[in-house]
């Protein structure tokens, strides 16, 4: 089963940082996605959840973890 990850990374020219959204049905390693991500943040339950964390998680002290970005993911949607 594919789940959601959040891939922290930077772009070659400018350096500055990038998350990225992306799928995955192994768990992410060094060997599977080191050269693409600095690292990875997940799984995640839901894309609703992995989205929230990517835009709004980067020195966000109220969505640290996996479960704060799903928590506040599905209040932000009612």
């Amino acid at each position: 089963m594919k789940r959601y990850y959040i891939g922290v990374g930077s772009t070659k020219i400018t350096g500055t940082e990038v998350r990225e959204l992306f799928r995955s049905s192994s768990e992410p390693t060094e060997a599977s996605h080191g050269r693409l991500y600095h690292y990875v943040v997940g799984p995640f339950r839901t894309k609703r959840g992995a989205d929230f964390m990517r835009q709004y998680g980067h020195n966000n002290p109220h969505c640290v973890t996996v479960a704060d970005a799903e928590r506040l993911a599905q209040k932000s949607s009612l």
